[in-house]
């Protein structure tokens, strides 16, 4: 046997870059598009995948994104960036028909054909990069980045700093984990699922006798209102939707102009310098500014229940708030969902032919953090083993590192309900951009929020009152 043939894995010469990226998603692929404007800064972003995709099972019709186009990757921070939606719908012929449809929130498919877009264009993207290793080289001060493509060809790149975007996982609530631990080999493979991959079984779902929701957030109201619109007009075909959820009520997320400066460099500010306890219950209470529904789809939702009663028609369809899942377990064909309200503190079962949990997600560490030569034991983990993240985004790491690790959105517990945000995306790629130039790439603003969020520290922040006196 050769020595090709005994090692298929080649491995290609050894590249310094001053920031790798390991993932693509919006907020990495942000920083790829404003460091695009940096040219005395070397960046590669790797991801896994063989190209861009967000959400791909959450991409039906008429969804839409739940925050304004200008949200994009790079407006908030730099409108003159060739990056913007704005420059891909003048590529794209489309900028007439979107002046005319008036929108303010686009297309979730759209967004997603706009990052590819980006993706497709920057050179420093790769994808079909599959990263294996993250170490640090002590001799020649640097991380060093293991990546694998499909065909098993290893490459070695290093940097000075690195970024991690990996994204996060999908939450399933433990009592429907047993039946998802096989995956798609599993005999629940499309009949039990995570709403990550509806779009996938979207047509297997439609044709069951009866689907039940479980999540109080947007993917669980999409989910719902998309099941109920495979009904027949006169509601007798398609599936029976039951939507349940935790929360006691199917409530609207918060969009008042002053509630969203939660989503502001301002309140990131405040919320780093609470104690770690107060955090932890801030993000616990604050769960409508993240996790609630859109305003719009809860009347749609609404508007076809209404359709589905004219001429006193009984819906084939049930919202219950309040409800938590206590066990799941095979029944025949279907399943036997066994439910507690928690107000009554009452149980009680559902059958039902399938279950998409749209239960959200959660953040995510990286397998090659853990490896033999990972990255793992030199970071600085918190006591319930979350990245310790300073105002930069810069993850704490055993001081022999001289190099700068950063993360993106896996900072809720110590930066709040903007970490998922897209609002924040760009303002935080340029916070990491600068620290990365070690100068101002971008100016970010100073100050966002009306909201003087805690005591203000002189007259000269609120004009209108008196500065307040702190009492211990």
């Amino acid at each position: 046997m050769t020595e090709s043939e005994s090692e298929p894995e080649s491995e290609s010469s050894t590249d310094v870059y001053d920031l790798v990226g390991v993932g693509i998603g919006p907020f990495n692929l942000s920083l790829a598009a404003l460091a695009d404007g940096a040219p005395d800064l070397r960046t590669l972003f790797l991801d896994a995948k063989p190209a861009f995709s967000w959400h791909p099972g959450l991409l039906m019709e008429g969804t839409t994104l739940q925050v304004p186009f200008l949200a994009d990757l790079v407006t908030m921070v730099d409108p003159t960036s060739p990056w913007s939606y704005l420059n891909y719908l003048r590529h794209h012929d489309r900028m007439f028909p979107f002046f005319f449809s008036e929108r303010f929130h686009i297309p979730r498919r759209e967004y997603d054909a706009y990052c590819r877009w980006v993706s497709d264009a920057l050179p420093s993207c790769q994808f079909d990069a599959h990263v294996d290793e993250l170490g640090w080289d002590e001799t020649d001060d640097l991380f060093v980045v293991a990546h694998r493509a499909a065909d098993g060809t290893s490459t070695r790149v290093r940097a000075r700093q690195i970024v991690l975007g990996v994204g996060t996982n999908p939450v399933v609530p433990e009592p429907l984990r047993p039946l998802l631990a096989a995956g798609a080999a599993s005999a629940h493979a499309g009949r039990v699922l995570h709403s990550a991959d509806y779009r996938t079984h979207r047509a297997r779902l439609a044709a069951c006798d009866d689907v039940t929701v479980i999540g109080a957030g947007q993917s669980g109201a999409e989910v719902a209102l998309d099941l109920l619109r495979h009904q027949d007009g006169d509601g007798a075909g398609g599936p029976y939707v039951r939507w349940l959820a935790r929360t006691n009520a199917f409530a609207p997320m918060e969009y008042s102009k002053i509630g969203l400066e939660h989503f502001t460099p301002d309140y990131i500010r405040y919320f780093r310098a609470l104690p770690e306890e107060r955090r932890e219950q801030l993000v616990a209470e604050q769960w409508q500014l993240y996790k609630g529904v859109s305003e719009e789809t809860l009347a749609e939702l609404h508007d076809e229940l209404y359709e589905r009663t004219i001429g006193g028609a009984e819906p084939r369809a049930a919202l219950h708030p309040g409800v938590a899942i206590v066990a799941a377990e095979v029944d025949g064909a279907g399943y036997v969902l066994t439910c507690r309200h928690t107000q009554q503190d009452a149980l009680f079962e559902i059958r039902t032919s399938a279950i998409v949990a749209a239960t959200g997600y959660t953040a995510t560490r990286p397998a090659f953090l853990d490896g033999e030569h990972g990255l793992g034991t030199l970071v600085d983990w918190d006591e319930k083993g979350r990245y310790r993240i300073d105002g930069d985004y810069r993850v704490a790491l055993d001081p022999r590192i001289s190099g700068r690790l950063y993360v993106q959105n896996a900072e809720l517990h110590t930066h709040g309900v903007g970490a998922p945000d897209l609002t924040l995306g760009a303002w935080r790629a340029a916070t990491i951009l600068n620290a990365v130039a070690g100068r101002t790439v971008l100016r970010v603003p100073r100050r966002a929020a009306w909201t003087t969020f805690g005591v203000p520290r002189s007259a000269s922040e609120s004009a209108a009152v008196p500065a307040a006196v702190v009492r211990p």
